[in-house]
């Protein structure tokens, strides 16, 4: 789509600076400098002398070289040499050798777009009409060079992006070529294949539940289909951002990677949940209403305030959200969801509200609406799956040996109860309960950091590890240090579904504090006990007939209902296409 000249120019730029602009004709060939901000050009530093990483990311995140075209060129192409590429990476000479073979005489505006970039308008930003015909011919020379790549759709913009600070078509061929040939495990850039764009998408969902509450249950509200929404997250800043703020994530990206555009894009839905909370949205448009926004953000937010809010989310280790990515990846294989399907069939993906299915789905506990609602809160590959129901004290009775019998093998699962007072609370558990059988008679704690507990009755309140909301608590370990990569061996593992991760959000990749910060479940034949430390966020006894909550340390929680209370139904949900064992639940006596 064409960027309208207002999206690359916010003030009117003085006519020095202009000046000073055009006349670096080394980087400006495919500029239309009449689009371009050049404001203050002329008093912007012309040299970076900067080899320390820390003190580049500081100097990148002040926007150091973003008012100098001519610097902002130089310091691309740096870090863009700079990064790890595949031996056998095509460079310049290669370009010029095979774009007059792959080009030929046909118009460069009218050149076809390769597929993998799906189907999408190329953003022309404040390029000239010799820029526009230029993305396309590196686009089709790119798909000759890669035929590895089959789904991309943020290429267009990054090639139209470097277009604007590159010497010729053969330079800008080459960055591109090198950000597509990073092999780096540590440095991931850009998604290629749809496994990897769908895996990111789950990725974002997670974070955007786990990080932007607020939005998040916005969208769930007045969304037909949340995952479809946030389908949008890379179109949002690849695509929809005006250039000033393109060019501004790209400074950072360049240098601290794939983690930023995740930070950016969670600013962007804490902004429109700011400024379009408390209008009216149309149900079946909100993905519309964030891409208008996005487009005009300069309306609301400058580029400095963006960044500023992005770098103020204290997201997880690079790490810990590679293993997130990793897991959600594992789950679309294991589901057959590795290439790009018909939009009927919402790219693969299930719908939120088709996994709880209205007219199968019957609960003593909580309504289609509720269940519903709870579905939105759990980690984006589990809600690929339709519940099922695996224990009921209503059918099975009242004990833990049959809970444990009913529960076991499943993992995670869904624990509900609704007390004699019609209070309804509940806990999401991440790991199979036969992890208690490890510790022999002793009672001992397990699970992950993506367990958490819930009250639904008298009023709905959500209560997550404490760790996610106060990471000072708990340092990301030596272990799993936030530059440290995936091992070659995990990475590998990932590609055969068969094999189990590292855990997401595991304890042992954290230096907690104290156990209390990570006393997730425990089960035994006297009780069941979910989150520790001062108290205990639910504890169930032997017969399940009795119960307390209070306060604890782990989810940092209020009681969940009355402090003492008597169990009227208790139910317990697995996720039915986690496991394929529904045949082995419905055969329990």
């Amino acid at each position: 789509m064409r960027q309208p000249a207002e999206a690359c120019s916010h003030t009117a730029p003085g006519t020095a600076g202009k000046t000073a602009a055009m006349d670096d004709t080394e980087f400006g060939r495919f500029v239309d400098w009449d689009k371009m901000d050049t404001g203050g050009q002329e008093q912007s530093p012309k040299v970076l002398n900067c080899t320390d990483f820390q003190e580049l990311k500081q100097l990148s995140r002040q926007g150091y070289w973003a008012k100098s075209h001519s610097l902002r060129a130089k310091v691309y192409q740096k870090l863009i040499k700079e990064i790890p590429c595949r031996t056998v990476t095509p460079d310049a000479s290669v370009y010029r050798d095979i774009v007059g073979k792959i080009v030929g005489k046909r118009n460069a505006s009218t050149l076809p777009l390769p597929e993998f970039v799906d189907d999408r308008q190329v953003p022309s930003y404040c390029l000239n009409s010799e820029g526009v015909g230029a993305v396309r011919k590196i686009l089709l020379c790119i798909s000759n060079q890669f035929p590895d790549i089959s789904f991309c759709p943020v290429l267009p913009s990054i090639v139209a992006l470097l277009l604007h600070y590159s010497q010729d078509e053969a330079e800008c061929f080459e960055s591109v070529s090198r950000i597509l040939a990073c092999n780096d495990p540590n440095k991931r850039l850009v998604d290629q294949t749809f496994l990897a764009f769908e895996s990111s998408c789950m990725t974002f969902g997670d974070l955007a539940g786990k990080y932007c509450q607020g939005p998040h249950k916005l969208m769930v509200a007045v969304s037909a289909d949340v995952l479809e929404v946030y389908s949008d997250w890379q179109r949002w800043l690849f695509g929809d951002m005006p250039f000033t703020y393109v060019a501004r994530l790209f400074d950072v990206f360049l240098v601290e990677g794939y983690k930023v555009l995740y930070r950016v894009a969670l600013a962007i839905l804490k902004f429109f949940h700011k400024v379009r909370g408390g209008q009216p949205m149309e149900t079946n448009n909100v993905k519309g209403d964030i891409q208008a926004f996005v487009r005009d953000v300069g309306k609301s937010v400058s580029p400095e305030k963006l960044l500023e809010k992005a770098f103020a989310i204290r997201l997880f280790s690079r790490k810990e959200i590679q293993l997130l990515h990793m897991a959600n990846e594992k789950a679309l294989q294991q589901k057959g969801i590795t290439v790009k399907q018909k939009r009927v069939k919402s790219s693969g993906r299930q719908n939120v509200h088709l996994a709880v299915d209205a007219e199968n789905f019957k609960s003593a506990i909580v309504s289609v609406k509720e269940m519903k609602d709870i579905w939105s809160w759990i980690p984006e590959r589990f809600a690929l799956c339709q519940p099922l129901l695996l224990y009921t004290n209503q059918e099975h009775g009242n004990s833990l040996s049959r809970f444990y019998l009913h529960c076991e093998g499943h993992e995670p699962t869904l624990l509900l109860i609704k007390t004699s007072n019609k209070e309804v609370c509940g806990a999401f558990l991440s790991t199979d309960w036969s992890e208690r059988r490890k510790s022999g008679n002793k009672l001992s704690f397990f699970g992950t950091g993506e367990c958490f507990v819930f009250r639904l009755q008298p009023e709905v309140e959500r209560y997550e590890w404490v760790i996610i909301k106060h990471p000072e608590l708990g340092r990301a370990s030596s272990a799993i240090a936030d530059n440290e990569s995936i091992s070659v061996q995990e990475t590998a593992e990932c590609s055969d579904p068969s094999n189990r991760l590292s855990p997401f959000l595991a304890t042992r990749h954290f230096n907690l504090p104290s156990k209390t910060a990570s006393m997730f479940m425990a089960g035994s034949t006297e009780c069941i006990i979910i989150g520790g430390g001062d108290g205990q966020a639910l504890y169930l006894d032997a017969d399940l007939n009795y119960g307390r909550t209070s306060h604890c340390n782990t989810f940092n929680n209020q009681p969940l209902c009355s402090e003492t209370f008597q169990i009227a139904t208790i139910e317990v949900w697995g996720f039915k296409d986690n496991l394929n064992n529904e045949e082995r639940s419905s055969a329990l006596p």
